[in-house]
């Protein structure tokens, strides 16, 4: 066993009791927005499971910052049950994540500040196909400063309800992404053209996050360090944009890959199956499974399937990196960690056994016996919310009632 894997780590002000954290999965675990205590269970036992953070994901940082109606939106009224959360996490020995973020104009959920949805650039908006909002907005300065205050405000909220650290989410196409990537970013002013540009907006967040809570919190980023599209950022490009973002003071940035809308094989690395379409009671996400079982290529997992992308990144971003991507041995993270990688960030293979670290520290396990099916991402729109296909469902009653309840 490589001793590597299970001493700590220091980012920002925060110390890591080892190097795996649990990356951002949607739990639907948050009925009508509010947290529910199956919410807390899962990260709890994770938590006890021997992971040195685990990230609660999709925390929008507005109303409008929300992509679909049962999210977690940073607000007064939601710190009371994230700090429920939070203590639950702690009890287990490890640090808590919030991820903070915006859709942009990757929503379901209608506008209320603006006529459209916001984005990088205006024009067609695809994911509108789905939601009826045909059409997309261009940001004007003054949106930049109002959603740039508002991740500030989001951060803030984090801290107050407990949580560690915070991640900014910068990929999969969600509002910063859109910013990033070329393939939404068609901007001639400050915000657009070249890839200095692009990174404008995003690093201005970043910096007044850092300014916030930085000294307190752990400020980390999220980026997909490819698009996995051909008019999108190749590897060359995210790595560029992990090495800025150091620069720029980030503690840690999580290298994760695709688009929810043109890439989702990218992200997931193999195929949606047929299955999932059973699960899903809400018909516009049905139908956009369906869309991308028609459009995508059909793709076959393979451990760490990343890996060659984000190599590009660690030659070229001198500060901490976590690795997501495939992990599914503790031989896959001795192999990342002696690569230079600082942290290894693991999905699927926690939902289908959230003790999984505590396995691999012991030697009871030394693989995963996740299937990578993918069909655990359907199962966060049925009423006991995400959970392992192999395993025993959530429980629906405490995934309709409230954390501080």
């Amino acid at each position: 066993m490589n001793a590597l894997a299970f001493t700590p780590l220091t980012i920002g002000p925060l110390r890591l009791r080892n190097r795996f954290i649990k990356a951002a999965t949607n739990e639907g675990g948050a009925r009508g927005g509010v947290p529910s205590r199956r919410l807390v269970q899962f990260h709890g036992d994770i938590a006890a499971g021997g992971v040195a953070m685990t990230t609660l994901a999709y925390c929008a940082v507005a109303p409008d910052g929300r992509t679909f109606p049962d999210q977690v939106t940073l607000d007064e009224a939601t710190v009371p049950h994230l700090r429920v959360l939070t203590e639950a996490v702690h009890a287990g020995g490890a640090a808590a994540m919030a991820q903070i973020t915006h859709g942009g104009c990757f929503t379901f959920v209608p506008p209320t500040q603006t006529r459209r949805p916001l984005s990088a650039s205006g024009g067609f908006n695809k994911v509108g196909m789905m939601s009826g909002q045909w059409l997309r907005q261009a940001m004007t300065a003054s949106d930049m400063q109002r959603v740039a205050q508002q991740f500030v405000r989001g951060a803030r909220l984090a801290q107050a309800a407990g949580f560690d650290a915070v991640e900014i989410h910068m990929g999969h196409g969600y509002l910063l992404s859109q910013f990033l990537s070329p393939l939404y970013n068609r901007r001639r002013d400050a915000w657009g053209g070249d890839l200095t540009r692009r990174l404008a907006f995003p690093l201005e967040v970043l910096g007044r996050v850092l300014d916030a809570v930085g000294s307190q919190l752990a400020v980390v980023c999220k980026i997909s360090v490819t698009d996995g599209h051909p008019r999108g950022n190749a590897a060359q490009d995210g790595a560029q944009i992990a090495h800025a973002l150091q620069q720029a003071g980030a503690h840690l940035v999580v290298l994760s890959a695709g688009l929810n809308i043109e890439s989702i094989t990218t992200m997931f690395g193999s195929s949606f199956p047929k299955e999932n379409r059973t699960h899903v009671g809400n018909p516009v996400v049905a139908a956009a499974m369906l869309l991308q079982r028609w459009t995508e290529p059909k793709v076959q997992f393979r451990e760490l399937y990343q890996l060659q992308n984000s190599r590009v990144a660690r030659a070229v971003a001198h500060g901490p990196l976590a690795y997501l991507g495939g992990v599914h041995s503790l031989a896959n993270a001795e192999q990342l960690l002696a690569e230079g990688f600082d942290v290894i960030a693991l999905g699927r293979v926690l939902i289908h056994r959230a003790d999984l670290v505590n396995a691999f520290a012991s030697g009871e396990v030394a693989e995963s016996g996740c299937t990578a099916c993918n069909r655990c991402v359907a199962m966060m729109y049925t009423p006991g919310g995400t959970s392992c296909v192999l395993g025993v469902p959530g429980d629906a009653v405490l995934n309709r009632t409230p954390a501080a309840s």
